[in-house]
């Protein structure tokens, strides 16, 4: 397997919220930075709220979505520092939630494994 290219990585303001809601509900009239629905239900990342989270964005580095071993290349090294993840792909880029708490042993990892973080 090919090692894939170091990625640019920004980490996004503020903190942001992780919600399931039931299926059948409609998308939310209110702030969300991605919302994706599945057969259980939506899922709602929002800014703000009790979760905590800090979002890691790697569209500065937007590659296609044929290009293999670029969310391991970034999740890889999350998991070896033992930091917990929740992601949300797009065309372009992807997008790592990380617990607020964790955020500096994540961007640490990440710089530690070749990629650049802007904080």
């Amino acid at each position: 397997m090919t090692a894939a290219a170091p990625q640019r990585l920004r980490v996004l303001p503020g903190g942001w919220t992780v919600r399931h809601l039931p299926s059948g509900t409609p998308v939310p009239d209110e702030a969300w930075l991605a919302v994706v629905r599945a057969p259980e239900g939506l899922t709602v990342v929002a800014p703000g709220g009790p979760d905590g989270w800090r979002a890691l964005y790697a569209g500065e580095s937007a590659h296609g979505v044929d290009a293999p071993g670029m969310l391991a290349a970034l999740t890889g090294p999350l998991a070896a520092a033992g930091v917990p993840v929740f992601v949300v792909s797009t065309y372009h880029a992807d997008l790592v939630l990380v617990p607020g708490d964790r955020l500096a042993v994540a961007c640490a990892a990440l710089r530690a494994a070749g990629h650049t973080v802007r904080t």
